[in-house]
C-alpha cells in the first residue's frame, strides 16, 4: 500500500495542492508532472525518476516501493507541466478543524486538553446573537466553559490566548501541513503559513 502526501506546484513553482503518493505518482507516469529532486532543483520526467531511483546511492533517505520490473523512489515534490493557476479553496468550518486550528488548547486558560474534556464555546454567545463562526468559536475547557456561562470574555473577566480568526493553513490546499512534513516541502511553503500559530 502506497502512503503519504506529495506537494503539488504549478508550472510556475508555485505550492498550489498537496496530494496522495499514488495520484502523484499517476500524474507522473502519464507525463502531466516532473519530479522535483529533494536534494536540489533539477527535474525528472518518469523514466529518468525511475532510472535514477535504481541506483539508490542517488539518495540520502527517502521511501522506495517496488514492482516485479522496477524499484522507483516516492516523489515529495512535483511540478505540474501545464497547469499554472491556482486551486482556491476554503477551509471548511467544522469541529475537527476548530480543534485543529486551537491545537487542543483552551483559550481561556491555556492549558492543553484531550478532545474529551474540551469544547467548543461562543466568543460571543448565541443568547447575545453570536453565530457560528471562525471568529466567534474557540475551544475551551469544562472548567472555563461553565465560569464564563453566557457572557462575553470581557463580561466574564477572562481573556483569550488570541483573536479567533480563519486557519493561516496552506489555504490553497484546504488541509494542513503535516507536523512531519518533509524538509523539501519547506522552499515552496511561504514561511507565514509554515510556522503558523494558528495550524491547519
Amino acid at each position: 500500500m502506497v502512503d503519504g502526501q506529495v506537494l503539488v506546484l504549478n508550472r510556475s513553482w508555485v505550492a498550489v495542492n498537496v496530494t496522495p503518493v499514488k495520484r502523484a505518482l499517476t500524474l507522473l507516469f502519464q507525463g502531466h508532472a516532473r519530479v522535483v529532486h529533494p536534494d536540489g532543483y533539477a527535474l525528472y520526467d518518469f523514466q529518468s525518476w525511475q532510472q535514477l531511483s535504481e541506483a539508490r546511492e542517488n539518495f540520502a533517505h527517502g521511501r522506495f516501493i517496488h514492482t516485479p520490473t522496477m524499484c522507483i523512489r516516492l516523489p515529495e515534490v512535483i511540478l505540474l507541466s501545464g497547469f499554472n493557476g491556482f486551486i482556491k479553496r476554503d477551509v471548511r468550518l467544522s469541529r475537527r478543524n476548530i480543534f485543529e486550528r486551537d491545537r487542543h488548547i483552551c483559550q481561556y486558560c491555556g492549558q492543553r486538553f484531550s478532545r474529551a474534556e474540551l469544547t467548543i464555546d461562543h466568543v460571543v454567545p448565541r443568547c447575545l446573537g453570536g453565530r457560528d463562526t471562525w471568529d466567534n468559536l474557540v475551544l475551551a475547557c469544562v472548567p472555563c466553559n461553565l465560569k464564563k456561562g453566557g457572557r462575553t470574555p470581557e463580561g466574564a473577566q477572562m481573556n483569550l490566548l488570541r483573536r479567533p480568526a480563519t486557519p493561516k493553513w496552506i489555504p490553497r490546499f484546504g488541509t494542513p501541513v503535516p507536523p512531519d512534513a518533509l524538509e523539501s516541502w519547506q522552499r515552496f511553503v511561504d514561511a507565514m503559513y509554515w510556522n503558523s500559530e494558528i495550524g491547519d
